[in-house]
Formats: structure tokens, C-alpha cells, sequence
């Protein structure tokens, strides 16, 4: 007989690295030039209306918290980095408007079970490494009857390309962890909530990146500006550097089309059970 023992994650040292990670860079900057309209259609999607309690996990600097608070609803923000968090604080208040910002794990929320109509990510909770944990905390503070909104990043897309191309060169994930864009594919999301939302609707979109015209400056963009990439290139000595340069530039370059690149994901809606 077999007995198989299961890793309990050490999530405060996973939650360091993490936070280390995304504030590396500019990540402001990377939801600005790369995002600025989809926390909106996440929105609009998700049915955000005056008057609900609306929680944005994975929020960073407020991509559809913002949007949420100008619809009128009661918006806590929530994110695992500070630093993310207190852009966001100074955008929401050039943009008029008002929302609570508050640190938070995804894998561990601080909030009471059934406090929130409506639970929000845009690009954002699918990067907490045990997948398990946060779609169950998802679960849980999404009221009965309440809406859970996704924006994920797809494995076929442009984002889960760059993540694959640069997962030869990272050091391991943390045991037990998963990968990220897994939350694109509509079979994983439906396996992680399981019975504990109805009415999951799916449907797969593209949103275009703009911000260079050509492979080697969009290569040069994502080394300067987005953590992941800053955190694998950290890691490298020359030889590993100038190999990772290779295959990331051919990505780029296989992946552009009129001098832009388009970025597939994935829009989840569901009602709570």
C-alpha cells in the first residue's frame, strides 16, 4: 500500500516572493499600456450596477475596481502588493473615484464568508499559484445568488506564450503550485468551482497589444516593465540570458501581425449556488 503525503504550502514565504515579484518593474505601467479597457468589459460583464458590494481580487492598481466604484457600486480593492495598491489609490482619485484598498492574499481573503454581491478579477487571481485555495476563497465570499467575474489570460494566447517561453529558464514553482493561465481553459475553471456556482458562461476573446512596432522592443519593453519577466532574466548568467533573448524574440516575432500582437482570453461569468 501507497500512502501519498500532501505539501502544505508555506503561504506566507510564497505570498513574499509574490509580492516581490509584482512590484518589481512597472507593473503601472504594464496596466496601462496593455489592459486599460478590460477591467471595464469584466464589468459590464459581471452585471456591476450602483448599490452592490463588489471585491476585486488580484485588483493591482485598480483595472476593474475603479470601473466597478464609477458605476456606483461599494468596491473593496485587493491585492497581495502594496505598492500596486497605492497607484491604484492615486488613479481612482484623478478619476473621481471612491473605494476601499485593502492588502489581502488571494489564498486567504480577510473578508466574511458571503460579505460580497459580487466577486471580481481581472487578470489577477489566476496568478496565485494554488489554484484550489483560491477558487474556494472565491466561493466563499460571493454571497448566495451573488456573481463571480473572471478576465484570464488564455494558454494559447499571447500571455500564456510568453509564460511558456520563459518557464525553461524560471527556477521550479513552489510544490503543489499550478499554472497560471490554467485559468483560461473553461474545463479548469468549471473543475475548480464544481457545483459551487450555476449559469457559468465562457467565452473566449482577444484584446490587441499596441506598444511597439517591432519584436526587439517589445522584447526590451517586457524585460524593463513586467515582473515575471524582470524575475527569470534576475536568474540567468550570460549564456542562459542570450538563450532566453533567442527564443523570446522568436515568439515575438511568430506571435506579431501588422505591427501589433493579439492577446486571447478568457471572459467567465457564474451565479453562486
Amino acid at each position: 500500500m501507497t500512502t501519498t503525503t500532501q505539501t502544505t504550502p508555506d503561504l506566507s514565504a510564497v505570498g513574499a516572493k509574490h509580492r516581490a515579484l509584482w512590484a518589481s518593474g512597472d507593473y503601472p505601467a504594464v496596466a496601462a499600456d496593455l489592459i486599460p479597457d478590460l477591467g471595464a468589459t469584466l464589468v459590464d460583464a459581471a452585471g456591476v450596477t450602483a448599490g452592490l458590494r463588489v471585491l476585486d481580487v488580484g485588483a493591482g492598481t485598480g483595472n476593474a475596481a475603479i470601473p466597478a466604484a464609477l458605476a456606483g457600486a461599494d468596491v473593496v480593492a485587493s491585492d497581495l502588493t502594496p505598492e500596486l495598491l497605492a497607484v491604484g489609490e492615486t488613479i481612482a482619485a484623478r478619476r473621481g473615484a471612491r473605494l476601499q484598498w485593502v492588502q489581502a492574499d488571494a489564498h486567504a481573503l480577510p473578508f466574511e464568508t458571503g460579505e460580497f454581491d459580487t466577486v471580481l478579477s481581472c487578470v489577477g487571481v489566476m496568478f496565485a499559484p494554488f489554484h484550489e485555495r483560491a477558487a474556494a476563497e472565491l466561493l466563499r465570499v460571493c454571497r448566495p445568488g451573488g456573481t463571480i467575474g473572471l478576465l484570464n489570460w488564455t494558454p494559447e494566447g499571447f500571455v500564456g506564450q510568453l509564460l511558456a517561453t520563459l518557464k525553461p529558464f524560471a527556477p521550479a514553482p513552489p510544490p503543489g503550485a499550478s499554472p497560471g493561465p490554467l485559468w483560461g481553459r473553461e474545463e479548469h475553471v468549471r473543475a475548480l468551482f464544481g457545483d459551487g456556482v450555476r449559469e457559468l458562461r465562457a467565452q473566449r476573446r482577444t484584446t490587441t497589444f499596441a506598444v511597439t512596432d517591432t519584436p526587439e522592443a517589445f522584447r526590451e519593453w517586457w524585460k524593463a516593465n513586467y515582473g515575471p519577466t524582470i524575475a527569470v532574466y534576475r536568474g540567468l548568467d550570460a549564456e542562459r540570458t542570450a538563450e532566453l533573448d533567442a527564443a523570446f524574440l522568436r515568439m515575438l516575432e511568430q506571435t506579431q501581425t501588422d505591427g501589433a500582437w493579439e492577446a486571447e482570453y478568457l471572459l467567465v461569468t457564474a451565479v453562486r449556488t
